[in-house]
């Protein structure tokens, strides 16, 4: 909770298939995953900058893990990079992001598209240096449209959901503070959405980060 506040902030669904449930991680938790993003960093097929193909570069740095994504596309290699196998899907992220997806639609799980078989098999971990920020984008190289599971760590943002048409409005703003889920799936997995700006300074200091990671989670469909 930050100072000023009174309550504590509740869990939210801001449209259907999207669920915000804050202070999901606990602080533990929390500097384990920190922990293990640094390992997941290092090179070999280590955090890079990526190029999008109109030329511009995004202020994010990027790690993948299970499958190498790539503006548009998913490869065993990271063929934008050192050209090094990509690292291997940790089976704890698997458990992380199947116990978010109970966790955010409990009984309606089977209501969602591929929410009751999930079965992620990729994840991104994004860096947002003091600065950075993310412009509205689908998440549509994947080949099936199970839910997106999404974590956040250090900074706060304001993160941005759109809708499934176009990248202008209506949108909602979202803040996402360091240990909150947000699960985004049914109607709304094809939304458009991205990070306006980041808050420096509002992560915990003994978490040791500067700025915030975010570990995106989902099934590829890809064999």
């Amino acid at each position: 909770m930050f100072a000023g506040e009174l309550f504590g902030r509740g869990r939210e669904e801001p449209a259907p298939g999207v669920v915000l449930v804050p202070g999901w991680l606990g602080a533990a938790e929390q500097r384990e995953l920190v922990a293990e993003c640094r390992e997941w960093a290092r090179p070999p097929a280590g955090m890079r900058t990526v190029t999008l193909p109109t030329g511009g570069v995004m202020s994010v740095r990027t790690v993948c893990l299970g499958w190498h994504w790539y503006p548009y596309g998913y490869a065993r290699t990271v063929l934008d990079g050192d050209g090094a196998p990509v690292k291997a899907f940790p089976p704890r992220l698997g458990e992380l992001a199947r116990r978010a997806v109970a966790e955010a639609y409990g009984d309606g799980v089977g209501e969602i598209a591929g929410a009751a078989g999930f079965a992620p098999d990729v994840a991104l971990v994004n860096h947002y240096p003091h600065g950075a920020k993310m412009g509205l984008h689908k998440d549509r190289d994947e080949r099936v449209d199970a839910p997106v599971v999404s974590l956040s760590l250090g900074d706060s943002c304001v993160f941005r959901l759109g809708n499934t048409e176009t990248r202008t409005r209506p949108w909602t703003d979202l803040e996402l503070r360091s240990g909150d889920l947000l699960v985004f799936g049914g109607p709304m997995r094809f939304a458009y959405h991205g990070v306006v700006r980041t808050l420096p300074g509002t992560a915990d200091p003994d978490l040791g980060l500067v700025g915030r990671l975010n570990i995106t989670v989902r099934q590829s469909g890809l064999e």
